[in-house]
């Protein structure tokens, strides 16, 4: 009796699933906004089983410890490890930008005006001020670590365009704007490759500032190579891993947030000597 298990298969299942409850919502919830939400809420629901639990997954809006907020982000990949206060206030989640790790714009299929709006929602979240600091690792004191860069992407059912459509809009995506990964079900996925140098965000700076500046200067020099496509039947899969790549071996843990940063925003000093 053979062990083997058909793992194309077993994924191919999962992407037919997931398609099949995507067009049931589509077609039997008429209200635009209840429509989606629903398709929003299968990609977290989705992403929450199977990513593994160091990571969060929501609908939020994020913020930083100038007061700044993001727009509604319809999809954060965040962790709580590192910082520590998530809000949730009548339903509405604000996630420090600290422990972002993945923004995502959910939308019914792949068009230009949905590219370039998820260009312009992964943006209001890159330009947040972000603070990092040292911690304590197994009785050893780590000095605060560079910022990491934080994934913009869009989610979706289908595409209303072809793929060198996708291509030219995604490459017009310029800056804090710039996407690297895309997924619609029921059509295919893509990741892009860009032409950059990851070495200027380990730099050795000082301040929170110059942090911050560094990122900004990554974001901006950093210039498109190439779009991937994925095949129809297998762009769940290839997504998910891609995605997966991307937290695991391109960004790693995020920085710990200064938690004196937004002390000041209220008026307290924390016992830095504790």
């Amino acid at each position: 009796m053979s062990n083997e298990i058909n793992l194309k298969g077993l994924f191919k299942g999962l992407q037919s699933q997931m398609v099949a409850q995507m067009k049931t919502n589509r077609e039997s919830i008429k209200h635009a906004s209840s429509k989606g939400d629903s398709f929003e809420d299968i990609w977290i629901v989705w992403l929450r089983k199977y990513l593994p639990s160091r990571y969060c997954v929501d609908k939020a809006i994020v913020i930083d410890s100038n007061g700044q907020t993001s727009d509604q982000i319809d999809l954060v990949i965040y962790d709580q490890t590192y910082t520590p206060f998530v809000f949730n206030q009548n339903g509405i989640i604000y996630i420090p930008a600290e422990g972002v790790y993945a923004v995502f714009e959910v939308k019914p299929e792949l068009s230009k005006k949905y590219i370039l709006y998820a260009g312009d929602k992964v943006e209001s979240v890159r330009k947040l001020f972000r603070t990092t600091s040292s911690i304590i690792d197994r009785g050893q004191v780590r000095p605060a670590r560079s910022l990491t860069k934080i994934l913009g992407g869009i989610l979706s059912l289908e595409s209303k365009i072809a793929d060198n459509t996708i291509e030219k809009h995604v490459k017009s995506l310029k800056g804090l704007k710039s996407i690297e990964i895309g997924c619609a079900t029921n059509f295919k996925s893509f990741y892009v490759d860009f032409i950059k140098d990851d070495s200027i965000l380990s730099r050795r700076v000082g301040s929170n500032e110059e942090h911050n500046k560094l990122l900004l200067e990554f974001y901006e020099n950093r210039e498109f190579d190439s779009i991937e496509f994925s095949y129809k039947y297998n762009s769940l899969v290839t997504f998910f891993l891609q995605l997966s790549r991307y937290l695991q071996q391109s960004i790693g843990t995020v920085a710990a947030i200064d938690l004196g940063a937004y002390a000041e925003a209220i008026n307290f000093d924390i016992d830095e000597e504790i």
